[in-house]
């Protein structure tokens, strides 16, 4: 059964830091883009940052680049993503969503979505 399950979503003052994990299950982690995206009430959900299979290449929007760092654990099947100098306008759902090319067909999964408000 594939899980994507994020955690490490929570309240926190502006300026503060928060570490989200994805935990992964039921597909092989190594194989798979992962990617995660974000949405505030009221709006689309939008592109944060993306991760190679390896790790080797990351990739961010504009608006997290030099406070967000995305990276994973291939051997405990798990991405992160460390988030600091948080701004209200990082207030939103994170999702975590792993894309690859598996048993001859393209597959996307997505987690649950962990919350993340930043608030004084």
């Amino acid at each position: 059964q594939v899980q994507l399950v994020e955690s490490g979503g929570g309240l926190v003052q502006p300026g503060g830091s928060l570490r989200l994990s994805c935990a992964i299950s039921g597909f092989t982690f190594s194989q798979y883009v992962m990617t995660w995206y974000r949405q505030a009430p009221g709006k689309e959900r939008e592109f944060v940052a993306i991760i190679s299979s390896t790790g080797g290449t990351t990739n961010y929007a504009d608006f997290v680049r030099g406070r967000f760092t995305l990276s994973r654990d291939n051997g405990k099947n798990t991405l992160y993503l460390q988030m600091n100098s948080l701004k209200p306008d990082d207030t939103g759902v994170y999702y975590c969503k792993a894309s690859g090319w598996d048993r001859d067909r393209w597959r996307d999964y997505w987690g649950q979505g962990t919350q993340v408000t930043v608030s004084s």
